[in-house]
This record gives C-alpha cells, sequence and structure tokens, in this order.
C-alpha cells in the first residue's frame, strides 16, 4: 500500500518548528507520586516518543482543587517543576519538543483523592462513580465556583503555565475538552449559573475565553494552545447549541495568535468541524476517529482530516502502544498491538515504557493492532 507523505512534511507553530505533522495527544496514564510530582519512568516513557512532531503531555493540575483521579500529574509546586523539568530534559536530548496539558477537573473529583471539595460551576455532581484510593466511590456534589473562585482559578492557570515553561516546556494546552472543568462552563447540562457565566453561549464561552487570554498574557500566545472536544458527551456532559458554541469560541479567541486549536475526535464530514474550521484562522490539530488501530487506519483517517483543513494531527492509541510511531507510519510497517488490562492506569513500566521499537521487535511478533476504540482517557 502507498502511504501518504504529507504526514512526514515540516510544520510550524506560531512560536516553533516542526519535523512533522504527527503530534503525540495527551494521555493520562496515572504514573506521577501521589503528591503529583513526574517520575523517572515518565522521562523515560516520553524521551522513547521524541519522534513525535510535537509532543503534548498528559493533563496536569493547575491546583490542588483541580485534581481529578489518584497518581494525576501537577504543576502547581516547586517539586513539580523540578520533576517535569527531568521530563523535558530527556525529551530534549532526544531531540523532542512538548506543551504540557493543563487540567482542571471540576467536578471529577473527589475528597478522597484531593482532601477538598470539588469546584464547579454548578452544584451539578458526576452522574456516576469516580476512582479514589479506595477504589471507585460515588461522586460528590461540587461546590458552586464564586466570583472569587473563578478570579482565583483563571490566575492559577496563568501561573501552571509560567511553571511549565519554566520546567522546559515550549508551551502548554488549555484543556477544554472531555467533561472537565472549562468544558462543565461551556455546557447548559452542568452550567445552570444566572450570572455573567452562564445562560447565553457568550457567557458560557466566557471562563474558556478567559483562561486562554490570562495564559496567552502570561507565556505569550505562540505559547499557548487550546483543546476541545464538539460535541463530546463523556462525564455526562450534554452541552447544547454544539456549533455555535465552538463557532464563539473560535471567533472570539481568533484574534489572539494562540499555537493552535485542537479538536478531540475530528470528523470532516460534521458541520461543526466545518464551522471551526472556516471560524479559527490559525493552525487546526485534529485528533481523528479511528474505527481500529492500525496503520492503513491512521493513513486513511489522518489523511480525510489533511485533505478538510486540519494542520496537523494528533493521535493517542497508537502512540501509546508504538514509541517509534513516525517510522511506523512512514515505512508502512504494521503497529504493536495495544495490551488492554489493569496496568493502563497503574504504576510501573508494564503497559507503559516496555512497548518495543521496530529495531528491537522479535522475529514474526509484529501485527498491526486491531483494537476498538472505547473513548476512555487515553483515547
Amino acid at each position: 500500500m502507498t502511504y501518504s507523505t504529507v504526514l512526514f512534511e515540516p510544520a510550524r507553530l506560531p512560536g516553533l518548528d516542526l519535523p512533522s505533522r504527527l503530534v503525540m495527544a495527551p494521555l493520562t496514564r496515572n504514573r506521577a507520586e501521589a503528591d503529583g510530582t513526574p517520575t523517572p519512568l515518565m522521562a523515560t516513557y516520553y524521551a522513547q516518543r521524541a519522534s513525535a512532531g510535537l509532543i503534548i503531555a498528559e493533563a496536569s493540575t493547575p491546583n490542588p482543587a483541580g485534581q481529578t483521579y489518584p497518581n494525576i500529574t501537577a504543576v502547581h509546586s516547586p517539586a513539580h517543576v523540578a520533576g517535569w523539568r527531568r521530563v523535558t530534559d530527556a525529551v530534549r536530548d532526544a531531540g523532542g519538543r512538548m506543551f504540557l496539558q493543563l487540567q482542571h477537573g471540576g467536578r471529577v473529583g473527589h475528597p478522597a483523592t484531593s482532601g477538598l471539595t470539588p469546584l464547579a460551576p454548578s452544584p451539578v455532581p458526576l452522574p456516576e462513580t469516580i476512582h479514589t484510593p479506595q477504589g471507585r466511590l460515588p461522586s460528590v456534589v461540587p461546590r458552586e465556583m464564586t466570583a472569587e473562585d473563578i478570579r482565583t482559578t483563571v490566575a492559577d492557570f496563568a501561573k501552571a503555565a509560567r511553571n511549565a515553561v519554566d520546567a522546559g516546556f515550549e508551551g502548554v494546552e488549555v484543556h477544554s475538552a472531555n467533561g472537565h472543568l472549562l468544558h462543565q462552563f461551556l455546557a447548559r447540562n452542568t452550567n445552570l449559573r444566572t450570572d455573567g457565566y452562564g445562560g447565553s453561549v457568550a457567557a458560557r464561552i466566557r471562563f474558556t475565553a478567559e483562561v486562554s487570554e490570562a495564559v496567552a498574557a502570561e507565556i505569550g500566545a505562540e505559547r499557548t494552545g487550546l483543546r476541545v472536544s464538539p460535541g463530546n458527551t463523556v462525564n455526562g456532559i450534554a452541552e447544547g447549541e454544539t456549533d455555535e458554541l465552538y463557532r464563539a469560541l473560535a471567533e472570539r479567541l481568533g484574534g489572539l495568535g494562540l499555537a493552535y486549536l485542537h479538536l478531540v475526535h475530528a470528523d470532516p464530514d460534521t458541520a461543526v468541524f466545518r464551522n471551526v474550521r472556516t471560524a479559527w484562522p490559525g493552525v487546526l490539530i485534529g485528533n481523528p476517529v479511528l474505527k481500529e488501530v492500525s496503520t492503513q487506519e491512521v493513513h486513511r483517517a489522518s489523511g480525510a482530516l489533511l485533505a478538510a483543513g486540519a494542520d496537523l494531527i494528533a493521535l493517542g492509541r497508537p502512540f501509546l502502544a508504538n514509541p517509534d510511531l513516525v517510522t511506523r507510519l512512514r515505512t508502512g510497517a504494521p503497529l504493536n498491538a495495544m495490551r488492554e488490562g489493569s496496568f493502563m492506569y497503574v504504576g510501573g513500566a508494564t503497559g507503559y515504557t516496555d512497548y518495543p521499537a521496530l529495531d528491537a521487535q522479535p522475529a514474526g511478533a509484529s501485527s498491526d493492532s486491531i483494537v476498538a476504540l472505547d473513548g476512555d482517557r487515553v483515547a
């Protein structure tokens, strides 16, 4: 089969040259210390994948209230900065480039994990149990954020962005997707506010816009990306007015000169993709919908997005199981099969740093992975 070379062409963000259009998407793997400090094992994991055009490192919390699950990374203390510096040094030594995703969980959190009552736009609990150090527990009713909470959280994102740059990242990605705090402000069923942050589309995009603007003011727009997931219902989200919502957000932030806008599960055949592409004047990263994880399917889905106007392609699970994914896709080699199991979100090297590269593959052991995607935290 002949594969397109477009994926492997050099590309550029406003402040950064990339060797290819292939981006490693942020993948939550729960390998940090209990306090959120990145571990040496994480440095190994990311350095193995440094051939990506850009790595967007996993969701990292900007303050203690933002913690979601156990052993999630953070970036609000000197220990966190030092831990991340070891990771970025390892990736840079291997020739790579990294952004860090900043994520506040909002109602996707629990006192058994963070020691704090979760904050959210409105006191609407997560409609499911949540993983904690004590096992899965019923969710709790979050505390509705006050105007002061909102101002403080915006400032915490800006400070976390500064910490990320101090830790050696080229920039950060503001996470406004997948049912976490910023997405909760966007959605009608989780945002019942009657003040300037709720109700109309313009009011519901305000918090995401203010966080993005504050981060850009702190570290530069060219170092600031934004991730969104239009229409995604994960974590109990029901947005309402999806097309209008994301068109308005793209129009409000389009003049800032942000590094990129990153669409989760981007589908070039949908109106929301076309509307966002039309409204967004800058770099657009598309995270394609894969029917399976295979070389052929990655090329098919990526090619469709590039043809529809995406500038870069973000891949999650393919990078998880293939540290040398760029080489495999460039040469048409088969992909490692991803090993599902309890080790996905626990500590240790198994299912994390032990996936072989092509030059270490036992004879006859490699076969294209045909793994249906289930939309969990690493999708």
